[in-house]
């Protein structure tokens, strides 16, 4: 495309229709992910269910659990924010579903229909954050020769944006190389929360950006609702967890993919034809049009 044409309404159409793809395919990844594991417990029984969903790594569901965090996280990483600050929280999002994925829990619980040996575990994070790692330096080299070739003038989210994200790259490599006992041990668990609290602030952003845009009064709520119910939920987890509840850990992430796959149900319904929000328009301008200052 020459440089400066616009897009044409047909070309506009294609790109609406990409966004829109992206999120149907996170809704459908994480329904086949409550899925699979639901579908693992009806064959061995409601009295074998592990402790924690990143456990069933360890199970049967462990080919659709990496698959669909690594594509998940490839979703939240190309699908472009309708603000920079949004963008940023879903690429750091993506990054860290991708450790999730690659990293499993240093718990593999005792229970399923067919339990995998983790005795390769360390083998399998030493050859997959190699990769990842590898990758991951490479893209963030693209991506900063992009933008300085790129004439589109970038706002300051978006280059924090890449600071954290090559700091969190370089903090990685420095624990997986010098620590790799700790790293194995907590990366999972770490990306998980992490990633979920960069979703959770977006959620919140598209509270306020709905709440900006006439019309949009009920989608507000619905968002609103949503990150009331994420934060409820965290509570109740922090509840169970004095109470010493052993199946803590699987109801808090349940909640967290369900609410999760319900952010991006609404906000299909809502970007269903537009595909990204317009920006926030500008004040009016109160300049004086005739006459003299005084």
């Amino acid at each position: 495309m020459e440089p400066g044409r616009k897009l044409q309404r047909e070309e506009q159409g294609y790109a609406v229709k990409t966004w829109r793809y992206l999120r149907v395919a996170m809704i459908a990844l994480a329904a086949g992910l409550l899925v699979s594991i639901v579908y693992e417990i009806g064959d061995e029984g409601w009295d074998c269910v592990q402790t924690s969903i990143s456990a069933y790594y360890y199970t049967p569901v462990h080919g659709y659990f990496v698959g669909a965090l690594l594509s998940i996280g490839v979703c939240l990483f190309c699908l472009k924010g309708s603000t920079e600050r949004e963008d940023v929280l879903l690429n750091l999002a993506g990054m860290f579903a991708l450790i999730v994925a690659l990293v499993p829990t240093a718990d593999p619980g005792a229970c399923a229909s067919v339990l995998r040996d983790d005795a390769a575990r360390y083998d399998s994070v030493d050859n997959n954050v190699t990769a990842l790692i590898t990758v991951g330096l490479a893209a963030l080299i693209f991506i900063a020769l992009l933008g300085w070739l790129d004439d589109e003038d970038r706002g300051r989210p978006t280059h924090i944006g890449f600071f954290i994200a090559g700091g969190l790259l370089v903090v990685t490599m420095l624990v997986f190389s010098r620590a790799r006992d700790r790293f194995v041990g907590s990366a999972h668990f770490t990306a998980a929360v992490l990633m979920f609290a960069c979703i959770f602030l977006a959620v919140c952003s598209n509270a306020l950006q709905a709440g900006r845009t006439r019309g949009k009064s009920s989608t507000r709520n619905l968002y609103i609702g949503v990150a009331a119910t994420m934060g409820v939920s965290v509570l109740a987890f922090g509840f169970a967890w004095l109470v010493d509840w052993d199946h803590r850990v699987l109801a808090i992430e349940a909640a967290l993919i369900v609410l999760f796959a319900m952010f991006w149900v609404i906000q299909t319904i809502e970007l269903w034809n537009e595909g990204l929000r317009p920006p926030a328009a500008a004040p009016p301008s109160h300049a004086p049009t005739g006459g003299h200052e005084t």
